[in-house]
């Protein structure tokens, strides 16, 4: 089996900087893609940035404020949050798309509450 496991939410002011961890562990092959997820209250579920051998991607309302990395002696993805506002408010969900048994697994984490207010 494999998990995910998240750390690092919490409650910042306006314009604030945060920083989440995801760890992967368990039976794992290789790691194809991690990435963070988020969703807001009475949204639908929304990408937010994934990181594959070092290549990002993020979406345009966190470029320039939001930065992910991988420590892949470590099977962790890190997610730098800085000039948070109120609309980043949302649970985080660590992603991975992990090779195992010679097949592809998508695995989400547990989730993590990130709330940007005053």
């Amino acid at each position: 089996q494999v998990q995910l496991v998240e750390s690092g939410g919490g409650l910042v002011q306006p314009g604030g900087s945060l920083r989440l961890s995801c760890a992967a562990s368990g039976s794992i092959d290789s790691i194809n893609v991690m990435g963070w997820y988020r969703q807001a209250p009475g949204k639908q579920r929304e990408l937010v940035t994934t990181i594959t051998s070092g290549n990002t991607n993020y979406v345009d309302s966190v470029k320039g404020r939001f930065t992910i990395s991988e420590d892949n002696a470590k099977s962790t993805v890190y997610l730098q949050m800085n000039s948070l506002k109120p609309e980043d408010t949302a649970v985080y969900y660590c992603y991975s798309n992990i090779r195992r048994l010679q097949r592809n697994f998508n695995y989400w984490g547990q989730g993590t509450q990130v709330t940007v207010s005053s």
